[in-house]
């Protein structure tokens, strides 16, 4: 099962500059939802009033998830709970992308066998499919999506649907689910038992493929798109694969180490740490020269790379010798991302290996 690699260079592989908030300069946002519109059972800080701010201010909102076992509404109802307005219109899930992957591969109107939930179901139906859980209804296709529901049984019907003919299509390819308790088996592991058993790889939908968003993107009518994540390997890397600037925000996952140490694939185009970065503006970064020494500014502050580390311009080296976090404002935090990934692109170029030693970073909010 391959993952994707971004060919698409419409984007730099570095931050850019908005002198206008993100929600005048892109004409539609296609959020990711846990991690950045709510946190399992949490709340977000600052969600709600920005992603509502921003439908104000006439950006279009597409809410793309990798979450197969949700209906459209039942997203809508959990927006809902956390304050944010959507319609079902608005919501593009990878159930969604892998039935409309569908159509393109088999007749309407063919039969259907679903290993998944009720999201699966219904984003097949509403392509026009028929749906079965049962491989002796002879389907033309499987289609994979994790619900907790989905037990060897149903596996198994997987298997023999796909070894008597039938088209494997998955989701979304993510190993692990995040839990209150912690990492579980995600639907790419469920996808992985199937096809050691029959054999076969399946087409794959969802992130950090690019399809996902080039599909929600064409059902929001969009042109100047911005997708907005927390996982820099799915939503970033799909991001820039389909040639969609991104923002990062530091609610889910990936943390601000990850970002200053990601490769290019993986690079955002904006950086913030919460949904206040689609309501603001974002200064542009800037190469400046000092005593024969490159900085790179942004904003108020400067930071380069020196040796093997990072450095503030005004603080020193970025260093924690006890372990801990170095505690950092976010336009600092924006400069060493900057400098750290030029710095990362020269040693490509170069054909060399170094590392940056980066400690871990805690970004105070504005």
């Amino acid at each position: 099962m391959t993952m994707p690699q971004a060919t698409d260079t419409a984007v730099p592989a570095t931050l850019i500059g908005s002198e206008q908030p993100l929600c005048v300069a892109y004409d539609v946002a296609l959020l990711d939802l846990d991690g950045v519109c709510f946190a399992g059972q949490a709340r977000v800080p600052h969600a709600a009033d920005n992603v509502n701010a921003a439908r104000q201010a006439g950006m279009h909102l597409s809410f793309v998830t990798n979450n197969a076992s949700r209906a459209p509404q039942t997203v809508v109802d959990k927006l809902a709970d956390n304050d944010i307005t959507a319609e079902a219109s608005e919501v593009f899930s990878a159930a969604m992308d892998a039935a409309a992957m569908l159509t393109e591969h088999v007749e309407p109107g063919s039969m259907v066998l679903v290993v998944g939930g009720d999201g699966v179901r219904q984003a097949l139906l509403d392509e026009g499919f028929q749906v079965t859980n049962s491989a002796q209804d002879e389907p033309v296709a499987v289609v994979q999506g994790w619900d907790p529901a989905v037990d060897w049984a149903l596996l198994s019907e997987g298997v023999y649907a796909i070894n008597a003919g039938a088209l494997h299509v998955a989701t979304n390819l993510d190993a692990t689910l995040p839990t209150e308790r912690g990492f579980a088996l995600g639907n790419g592991s469920l996808v992985a038992a199937v096809v050691h058993a029959s054999g076969k790889e399946p087409l794959a939908g969802g992130k950090p493929f690019p399809g996902i968003y080039t599909r929600a993107l064409k059902r929001a009518g969009g042109t100047r798109p911005l997708a907005v994540g927390d996982r820099l390997n799915t939503d970033h890397v799909g991001a820039r694969a389909a040639g969609i600037p991104g923002l990062h925000v530091l609610t889910g996952v990936s943390d601000a180490r990850d970002v200053i140490c990601a490769p290019a694939t993986e690079r955002p185009s904006f950086l913030h740490t919460d949904l206040r970065g689609l309501t603001e503006p974002h200064p542009e970064p800037v190469r400046v020269e000092l005593d024969g020494q490159v900085w790179w500014r942004v904003g108020s502050r400067s930071a380069r790379v020196f040796g093997s580390g990072l450095e503030l311009q005004d603080a020193g080296a970025v260093s924690c010798p006890d372990g801990s976090a170095v505690r950092i404002d976010l336009d600092s935090y924006r400069a060493l991302a900057v400098a750290a990934w030029d710095w990362a692109d020269a040693q490509v170029r170069r054909g060399e290996a170094a590392e940056l030693e980066v400690p871990e970073i805690e970004v105070i909010e504005p």
